[in-house]
């Protein structure tokens, strides 16, 4: 079937292009920070221990995590899939509306930042991480569903009847790769990691869910590229090997020792009701009192 005439920019403001990749940046961290927010004062998920921080505290690293995604993304991209910029075209490196972002350098990006954060405010990375992870999926399913639009990041071909043919990847229909992905690392992720903080209640085990998404992701990226069309500007890995795959396969590895190490650490005593409250009204106070 044809590509759908979509235009890759939603509006035009003057000289101001506003697109649909960007527009998917912005709705995944608003939308990703208001739900890690509900899930902070959701106590009935903090059985054992209370929110690694307040409210409050997440608003501020909302501005840490998005610098670590921006930052990340595009170097990653550079490092990994494009290097060769460096040298190049050095300047072309700044221009990130042109496109070109990697999940893994956005991810690195976002584990750099973190850390510091948590170092200045004195909290856990790993429950920090735990929270952080079971929002990432919402920004996994715009960013992809963007990645469609932009007709960009396309499959391999296939003679399957929901095949597109895509403008510039050629006369052949091609696997539409981006909603495979907006289906598995963006819908299904995040179902997985809902069942285990909301089901399950694994924030109060340390690293458990970012193991669960660390792993999950890690899968579910190895296996879609299989049908996801390498960058033409790619070297032939052996084996049939892709960059994609190299950087994820250390991600099941992690996620599989986070989830081990998380689920044999024993728990402490379950919170009283009361205990909870006053744990958080602690961290609120905490808060309040410290210098703007």
């Amino acid at each position: 079937m044809p590509f759908p005439n979509f235009d890759p920019v939603l509006v035009h403001i003057g000289p101001i292009a506003i697109r649909w990749y960007a527009l998917g940046y912005v709705a995944a961290i608003l939308l990703g920070w208001r739900y890690a927010v509900s899930m902070i004062r959701n106590r009935r998920l903090w059985l054992n221990r209370p929110p690694p921080l307040t409210a409050e505290k997440m608003d501020d690293f909302i501005l840490w995590a998005t610098l670590g995604v921006i930052v990340g993304g595009r170097l990653g991209h550079v490092f990994f899939y494009t290097p060769e910029l460096i040298w190049t075209d050095p300047v072309e490196i700044l221009k990130t509306w042109h496109g070109g972002m990697s999940f893994h350098g956005g991810a690195l990006g976002v584990l750099i930042s973190g850390l510091i954060f948590c170092r200045v405010n004195r909290i856990d990375p790993l429950r920090l991480g735990d929270l952080v992870v079971a929002v990432e999926p919402i920004g996994g399913f715009f960013v992809r569903i963007a990645n469609f639009i932009n007709g960009e990041l396309w499959g391999r071909p296939t003679h399957l009847p929901w095949g597109i043919v895509f403008p510039g990847a050629g006369p052949e229909p091609r696997h539409p790769s981006q909603l495979y992905e907006a289906a598995l690392e963006g819908l299904a992720l995040f179902l997985i990691l809902r069942w285990g903080t909301h089901g399950r209640k694994l924030l109060n085990r340390r690293g458990v869910v970012l193991g669960m998404f660390a792993m999950g992701y890690g899968l579910i990226r190895i296996s879609l590229e299989n049908v996801r069309e390498p960058d033409s500007y790619m070297p032939n890995f052996p084996f049939g090997l892709t960059m994609g795959m190299m950087l994820s396969a250390p991600m099941v590895l992690v996620g599989a020792w986070l989830i081990w190490r998380g689920l044999k650490e024993p728990l402490p005593p379950a919170l009283a009701d009361e205990e909870a409250h006053l744990a958080q009204d602690a961290q609120d106070t905490k808060t309040a009192d410290e210098p703007a």
